[in-house]
């Protein structure tokens, strides 16, 4: 069944972003992962919610979703955007057959 990860960032520090863009896509590709969204326009249909920067990340499973957020590979890409990013992110288990 898929895993979702889905986040909204809020960059502070553009510049250091920038190398975190450069050192998160293969991490996420070690676990079979891929971008469904990286930060494209939105607009509101309900609600109020404006993500500042929207990314939505796709996994084959739970587990390989949870092994790429715990993995050395990404580890140094995730403290780049910890330190230049305000983050929301979550897990969300798929819809079998997705």
């Amino acid at each position: 069944m898929p895993a979702y990860v889905v986040i909204d960032i809020t960059v502070n520090d553009p510049h250091t972003y920038e190398r975190y863009k450069l050192l998160a896509p293969p991490s996420i590709a070690a676990y079979h992962g891929k971008y469904l969204v990286r930060g494209g326009r939105t607009e509101i249909l309900e609600g109020e919610w404006q993500p500042s920067r929207l990314v939505i990340l796709e996994f084959p499973t739970l587990e390989e979703a949870k092994a790429w957020w715990d993995s050395e590979e990404y580890s140094a890409a995730k403290a780049l955007r910890q330190a230049c990013t305000g983050t929301e992110m979550l897990l969300i288990e798929g819809f079998p057959g997705a």
